[in-house]
């Protein structure tokens, strides 16, 4: 059996897992404070901060609002370290044992993390299976960056890529509405159960249709594998070796990647982690309110991976570098950003602020499809899963700052600080890749 366009077929079994990803890792975000109804005001589902007790109708509402905030940067710190220790891990672990068993591994790992959530009695269970969702769901960031330098030709990444940032932003659109809906109807602990289940039976599906490697998948036709090969760089097709971390650490270009996502990645999580608690503190929405706006701004966040893709694979076509390419993208980006976030600081209502959202998150994906890129245009071969984990490992320590500093820059409610946050973030990532980039794409990567 041969089938045409066997590249896509791959990457939209990684779109369908990422989407998963995105849904697991949201649970907490929309499960953690009590399900109210809209009409009575009574609590329909305990959240989890209740059930736990971290909460308790001993403290004020001030006090339960900064307590919440406390104990939910913990955890997420916690998730986000394991996360960081997985994007260095994974993405050696995928250049060893190659993506196909490599997403394996990690979707067992937090899927089987996920329904175990469904079992916690207390805090510090609560936070090693977040530690244990972190350690699996990092995977598919590098891996899918390695699998799209494997199964597509160099002009076609930054689009493949793109469908992969829009997969993440789709599930962050969906998270709001699916998340919710199932902890209102089940409650927490089922939630955790059912989508651990749907994480799991992905795998054997993953198995059977990601049978080997391009050169040896017989499901790939000549013509397919003959159109990837011929656009892929002579060192890509030839590499074996890996280049070590250490070796990438004494590498300028590797700098780009690595302090371009230290100082950017923050922007995307200061917003999917905190975005139920910020509309609902700022202006007073319950579960179901948040529910209504809270999908928005990923809507933003898919346009811009796509565009970001093509607007890049647009400049290669055109004769431009693929360095070229991306830092044009990246700049345009980073500008979206900028308004939005001064919009959002100011907005008087929840829908206006999720509007000004949608601008933030597209103006981040424009960007942020083709930073996830630069490891292939760098590198080649196994190196480019070992260097898009060591960026990702180094987005994970500006992630767990920043989170570390939001209850602190919001005590008593004031999230103008917040967005000066991100304000101050934009153009230290555009510098790192201007400064650590170099300006042509290496020869040897050049699509012949």
């Amino acid at each position: 059996m041969k089938i045409n366009g066997m590249r896509w077929v791959i990457l939209s079994l990684i779109v369908l897992v990422t989407i998963i990803n995105i849904l697991d890792r949201g649970t907490l975000n929309y499960m953690w404070q009590d399900g109210v109804d809209k009409t009575t005001g009574q609590v329909i589902q305990r959240g989890i901060a209740s059930e736990l007790h971290i909460i308790n109708d001993s403290m004020s509402p001030e006090e339960q609002k900064q307590t919440s905030k406390e104990v939910f940067a913990l955890i997420n710190i916690a998730f986000m370290l394991a996360y960081g220790i997985s994007q260095l891990v994974s993405g050696a672990l995928y250049d060893k044992v190659g993506t196909r068993k490599g997403f394996s591994i990690s979707a067992l790992i937090w899927g089987g993390a996920i329904a175990l959530t469904s079992l916690v009695t207390g805090i510090r269970q609560l936070a090693f299976f977040r530690v244990m969702l972190g350690l699996g769901e990092a995977g598919p960031w590098p891996g899918t960056t390695k699998s799209n330098a494997e199964w597509f030709p160099i002009k076609e990444r930054a689009i493949a890529q793109g469908f992969f940032g829009a997969a993440s932003s789709l599930g962050n659109i969906l998270v709001p509405i699916i998340i919710p809906l199932l902890f209102l109807s089940l409650g927490w602990r089922d939630t955790f159960v059912t989508l651990g289940l749907i994480c799991l039976l992905w795998i054997p599906l993953w198995m059977i249709i990601n049978k080997n490697t391009l050169q040896n998948h017989p499901w790939v036709t000549e013509r397919e594998k003959e159109y990837i090969l011929n656009g892929q760089g002579e060192a890509e097709i030839k590499e074996t070796k890996v280049i070590s971390i250490p070796n990438l650490l004494r590498t300028k270009n590797s700098y780009a990647v690595i302090l371009s996502r230290f100082f950017l990645d923050p922007i995307w999580w200061m917003f999917m982690t905190w975005l139920p608690i910020y509309l609902q503190e700022v202006y007073n929405l319950n579960l179901q309110d948040v529910a209504i706006l809270a999908w928005i701004p990923f809507v933003g966040a898919a346009i811009g991976s796509l565009a970001g893709g093509w607007w890049a694979g647009k400049m290669i076509n055109k004769g431009h570098s693929a360095i070229k390419a991306r830092k044009v993208t990246i700049v345009i980006g980073a500008a979206l950003i900028v308004p939005g976030m001064i919009g959002a600081a100011f907005a008087p209502t929840g829908l206006s602020a999720s509007l000004m959202l949608m601008l933030i998150l597209g103006g981040f994906q424009f960007a942020m499809t083709n930073i996830q890129t630069l490891p292939s245009d760098f590198h080649s071969g196994k190196t480019v899963g070992s260097l898009a984990g060591l960026g990702g490992a180094a987005a994970v320590l500006g992630i767990v700052i920043s989170t570390y500093l939001v209850p602190i820059l919001t005590k008593g409610g004031n999230w103008t600080p917040f967005f000066v946050m991100g304000l101050i973030l934009i153009p230290l990532s555009v510098i790192s890749v201007f400064a650590f980039s170099p300006k042509t794409t290496p020869n040897s990567l050049k699509n012949e």
